[in-house]
């Protein structure tokens, strides 16, 4: 599939998707967005997606100008529009392909150019639907690296925003480490979040996280998981996470959007447990891979 772009209601390839120079959301990053995956081109996990892209539009006093309603069908015209066209991808997770990864933001819109969000005419809406690109095969198979970064960003981490350059910057230092994800660290060496994912410790049988309160995105997929290991009867423990301990931690792993979860296996210049994803890793990673079936067959949303 090539791109499509819903820009206030209508459906156009990216070239002719134009925004103004003054908008906010460019200028400032005075926007909100969410990330929307799907499975057999049903949207997964929609509703909260939705309800977490009102909740960060609250935190910054911006006022949607679609209800979840509108949004929904909006994204579902474009996604219908989007089908066909798809390359094969030798090297692609086989649940990602086909599938498409829709972005969601909505900026204060363009006005007079200040600090003033008065200044601003009025909202934009963008859905911008593009082919999936996750992690490959191989990186669930082997898994990945991360790095460790500290000095967070100040602002609200409630708050799903445009404003990203920490993370735009930790990912590249990341990058350039040979990692595949950048570890954001608070004042205090404790693991926070991932720059774009939340991140689990598997220790003597529980799975550990830090909490909300330590000041990260919530993510959904984070939310799912916790409730796949609920079910499980998987010993969970919300808590602060210090580098170290994740570091020594029998399995690491990521969860986003994209990514699912995704084990990890080097922090830093640390080795986790044994180098390979792990066996709590992969049930996990199993039974989300079941709830997301259920999706792409249109039994569950």
């Amino acid at each position: 599939m090539t791109a499509l772009v819903n820009l206030d209601g209508r459906i156009v390839p990216p070239g002719d998707a134009c925004i103004s120079v003054f908008d906010r959301g460019f200028l400032y990053g005075d926007s909100v967005y969410e990330v929307v995956r799907t499975y057999g081109l049903h949207p997964f996990e929609l509703a909260p997606h939705l309800r977490r892209l009102a909740g960060s539009a609250g935190r910054i006093g911006l006022e949607l100008p679609w209800d979840e309603a509108r949004l929904e069908t909006e994204l579902t015209r474009t996604l219908e529009a989007s089908r066909g066209g798809d390359v094969p991808d030798a090297q692609a997770a086989p649940w990602n392909e086909g599938e498409r990864q829709a972005r969601i933001v909505v900026t204060r819109g363009a006005g007079e150019v200040g600090l003033d969000p008065a200044l601003a005419v009025g909202p934009a809406v963008v859905i911008a639907v593009l082919p999936l690109r996750g992690p490959p095969r191989r990186d669930y198979q082997a898994g990945v690296a991360v790095w460790p970064i500290g000095d967070r960003r100040a602002g609200d981490p409630a708050a799903k925003t445009g404003e990203h350059l920490f993370q735009v910057m930790a990912v590249k230092e990341a990058r350039a480490r040979g990692a595949h994800e950048a570890l954001l660290l608070d004042d205090a060496g404790e693991v926070v979040e991932g720059a774009s994912s939340n991140v689990f410790a598997v220790r003597a049988g529980a799975l550990v996280t830090p909490p909300v309160s330590a000041g990260l995105l919530e993510g959904v997929t984070r939310r799912v998981v916790l409730d796949i290991a609920r079910q499980a009867g998987l010993p969970i423990r919300e808590e602060p996470l210090p580098l170290r301990s994740l570091q020594d931690a029998d399995e690491a792993f990521l969860t986003s959007t994209v990514r699912e979860v995704l084990p990890v296996v080097r922090v830093g210049e640390r080795t986790v447990g044994r180098g390979r994803p792990g066996p709590t890793t992969r049930q996990l990673h199993a039974s989300l891979r079941t709830r997301a079936d259920a999706v792409a067959r249109g039994e569950v949303s």
